[in-house]
């Protein structure tokens, strides 16, 4: 089923965010994965593979937040303006690619959507400077 969440860029401060947001909410961090953790990135100091890769907390009537560290040394830059995203969890590649491509006219910053592990993926600014993450997640 697809929904909506909230995506957040941290730098380095990923995992005290969301352990503080759970406490606050009351609820628990869910799926936490480490950059350590995963497959094909080039080589990170021990203090970067540490880092958050992604995480979710559920928080108000199912609404998901979810998060990263940005690294410098992959040639991420959190700043405000970056640190936000709507994030799209979509049941098909098809309406990733429609999303994508109606979202993306007239603005910037695009990645394209793309095959990566976790599942079909892209992101982009809109012509309203706001940020859209779409992912099709595999299919069981």
């Amino acid at each position: 089923m697809a929904y909506v969440c909230t995506y957040l860029n941290f730098p380095g401060r990923a995992e005290e965010a969301f352990n503080y947001y759970a406490k606050v909410f009351g609820t628990s961090v869910e799926g936490l994965t480490r950059f350590g953790d995963t497959p094909g990135l080039p080589p990170l100091s021990d203090d970067e593979r540490d880092k958050v890769l992604h995480v979710e907390l559920p928080i108000l009537n199912g609404h998901v937040l979810m998060a990263t560290d940005m690294l410098e040394s992959l040639g991420q830059h959190c700043r405000v303006g970056n640190n936000t995203t709507i994030c799209l969890q979509l049941d098909s590649t098809e309406e990733a690619d429609r999303l994508y491509e109606a979202l993306s006219q007239g603005g910037g910053e695009g990645s394209g959507m793309q095959q990566m592990f976790f599942g079909y993926w892209g992101s982009c600014l809109d012509q309203f400077g706001i940020r859209w993450m779409m992912n099709a997640r595999p299919r069981a």
